[in-house]
């Protein structure tokens, strides 16, 4: 639910109720950017465009979702939006190297940097963050936002905007598929 007290402060610009929303919700898109890009310091990157993005925004806040869900929203937005640009200098690299115009070195590794990974879980931490990167887009948020967020299925339906059957059926999907890809990666670490 909405502070309206807060949310009237902040469209009054008060710089007070603008540093009580980071310090409210600045661990939660933390968290959900790291789940996405999965690199602590793209995920600093990311919350503080979250946060500027959010002030320059507030004039067209609405109030019709909560100040979290919006801010979910911006920080998922900016976290596939990083993505992207990160997988787009990826491949530009490869075509480089293949060219002999580059170094070899790989951009797109994936580590399990995560807080919520104990060290002696950091190997199989790895092996899960690259199965789920591997689901298909909506379903990797699905289950990034309630297994690593917690999110209620309600609260990513909401996010998402999405029904509330269809966040039930991208995580059975999502569920299934992570198994598959999991037997498989499994499979190929044991040969």
């Amino acid at each position: 639910m909405n502070n309206p007290d807060l949310l009237q402060r902040l469209k009054n610009g008060e710089e007070a109720a603008f540093k009580e929303l980071v310090t409210t919700h600045e661990v939660q898109v933390y968290n959900t950017a790291l789940n996405i890009v999965h690199k602590p310091e793209d995920a600093n990157d990311i919350t503080q465009e979250v946060f500027v993005q959010a002030y320059t925004s507030l004039k067209d806040f609405k109030g019709e979702a909560s100040l979290g869900t919006w801010l979910y929203k911006i920080t998922i937005n900016k976290s596939l939006d990083h993505r992207k640009k990160e997988m787009r200098k990826q491949r530009l690299h490869q075509v480089q190297s293949f060219l002999g115009m580059g170094s070899r070195e790989n951009t797109g590794i994936i580590s399990a940097e995560h807080p919520g990974f104990l060290l002696e879980n950091k190997e199989e931490g790895t092996l899960l963050l690259k199965a789920i990167k591997k689901l298909p887009e909506k379903q990797e948020l699905v289950f990034t936002l309630h297994k690593m967020n917690q999110l209620s299925y309600r609260d990513i339906a909401d996010v998402l905007d999405l029904s509330l059957p269809a966040v039930e059926s991208l995580m059975v999907r999502a569920k299934k598929n992570l198994q598959n890809i999991l037997a498989i990666i499994y499979s190929q670490s044991k040969k």
